[in-house]
Formats: structure tokens, C-alpha cells, sequence
């Protein structure tokens, strides 16, 4: 091994401690039975158990993954139909032009997406809780879905869609036997990005909450503004365990679809 290799290892091993350490931290004085995070006293679940005894917390936890669900099964849906019709754009400039503003969104500010979505709900007249968090969610999932999908349309072999149209296959089919099953990895991938994206996010669903409906991220900051207690530990706790199953699923489900499992071939 040499000396660039370990230092490459060293330097992902300082990153990885300097970004985990203080949610392992955090998650370690959420099993404390004292009060702070000044000093551990002793093992105890109380404050995962105050969380799951509030049930205005589990309503809000509940409208958070009805809202990553639909984001993210919607967006998918339009991403993937977005992706297949910017890769099948004949004109070039006109295809740059749409990667371009799909990239726009991904690298914008969300302050600025959220403020946006803020504006526009307020000229058009849609009130601010349900309808207004999950359409914002779903624009700004839209992107990230086309570009997960994207790159497994660009090398795909146009002759597949060739060999298919010439054994007698409509577009629906071609789309349904051909294209969607070979994409399918960038498919999963988007769909987990997207949910995770939307449990997550906090700065342009604080814009656009309102008719007391929020979500689990704008009420751990207004928990939070409240004065820290362990409590707000335990529940970013859980998120955090969350998403981690989230992203362990995805690279589960990734990876069975890269090498799915062959019965009867011999070793």
C-alpha cells in the first residue's frame, strides 16, 4: 500500500468521525436519565417513551412520511417520464436547455426554492399546509430523480429499442419491457433520494407550512427554539435511524438488481 492510498484512507476515516461523532453524541445522551447532556446518570428510555406518549409528535411524524411517500412515488413517476423524454429530445439545444434548468434546481439555495414556493402559493391562493408542502416537495424531488435515472438511459444500447420495434413491439411496450426494466437501479435510486430528501428537508418546508400542518424537521426546530431537552435527542435519534434503514434498503435493493440471484446454473 502506498503512502497516497493511506493517506486517502486516513483523511475518509477523519471525515467520517468528524461528521458521525456528534450524531453518535447526541443519540448516546438520548438514553440518559438526567436532564442535560452535561453528564450521563444513568441508562433509561423515558424520553423515547415521552416521544411516542405525545400524540400530536406522532400525528406530525405521521403527516411526514404520508408526504415523503407521495413525494417521492410522484416525483419518481415524473422524473422517470421527464428523464426518457429529454434523453429521446431530438433537438439538441432544446435538450441542453431542459438538463439546464433541471440542474438549476438541484444547485439552487433551498431558501431561495422555499421563499419562491412561498410567493407563488400566496398569488395563486392555495393555503399553506398539506397541498403546499407536498407539491413543494415534489418539485425539488423532480431533479434529483432525472439525474439518478439519467445516466442509465445514456447507456443503454439503442438497438434493444431497434430489436424490439422490429419484433413487432408498440411504444408501450418498448417502454414497459425494454426501457423501464433496464433503468429500473435508477429508478430505485431516485425514489430512495427522493424520500430521503423530503424527510429530511427543512428550510423549504418551513416556508411553506401552515394551517397547523408541519413536519417532523420544523418541529424539532421549534423544539428546539423551546429550550434543548433529551427528548428532541431521542426523536432525531429515530430520524436518524430512519433514514439509515432508508439508505440500507436502497443499497440493498440496488445491488439484488445488479446481481440478481441465477437458480440453475452451474458453478
Amino acid at each position: 500500500m502506498n503512502r497516497s492510498s493511506k493517506l486517502s484512507k486516513v483523511y475518509l476515516a477523519l471525515v467520517f468521525i468528524i461528521l458521525y461523532t456528534p450524531i453518535f453524541y447526541l443519540i448516546f445522551y438520548s438514553f440518559n436519565s438526567g436532564g442535560t447532556m452535561s453528564s450521563f446518570k444513568s441508562f433509561s428510555l423515558e424520553h423515547y417513551k415521552a416521544v411516542f406518549a405525545d400524540t400530536r409528535l406522532i400525528m406530525i411524524l405521521i403527516n411526514t412520511i404520508i408526504i415523503a411517500l407521495l413525494s417521492a412515488l410522484i416525483s419518481t413517476a415524473i422524473g422517470v417520464i421527464g428523464a426518457i423524454g429529454i434523453v429521446y429530445l431530438k433537438n439538441r439545444k432544446s435538450r441542453n436547455a431542459l438538463l439546464s434548468l433541471n440542474n438549476v434546481l438541484i444547485v439552487s439555495p433551498d431558501v431561495i426554492i422555499g421563499a419562491s414556493f412561498l410567493i407563488l402559493f400566496t398569488m395563486v391562493g392555495v393555503k399553506l399546509g398539506f397541498a403546499s408542502v407536498l407539491i413543494s416537495h415534489i418539485a425539488f424531488s423532480v431533479p434529483i430523480v432525472v439525474i439518478m435515472v439519467l445516466p442509465k438511459l445514456q447507456e443503454m444500447s439503442s438497438t434493444l429499442i431497434d430489436a424490439a420495434l422490429d419484433l413487432g413491439a408498440s411504444k408501450r411496450e418498448v417502454l414497459s419491457r425494454v426501457i423501464i426494466p433496464y433503468i429500473k437501479p435508477g429508478i430505485f435510486a431516485g425514489f430512495f433520494l427522493a424520500l430521503t430528501y423530503s424527510l429530511d428537508d427543512f428550510a423549504v418546508t418551513f416556508f411553506v407550512t401552515g394551517n397547523g400542518f408541519t413536519t417532523l424537521s420544523v418541529e424539532i426546530y421549534s423544539m428546539a427554539r423551546a429550550g434543548i431537552t433529551l427528548t428532541i435527542n431521542a426523536l432525531s435519534g429515530l430520524l436518524f435511524i430512519v433514514t439509515l434503514l432508508l439508505v440500507l434498503g436502497y443499497y440493498f435493493v440496488t445491488n439484488r438488481t445488479k446481481n440478481p440471484l441465477r437458480t440453475g446454473v452451474p458453478k
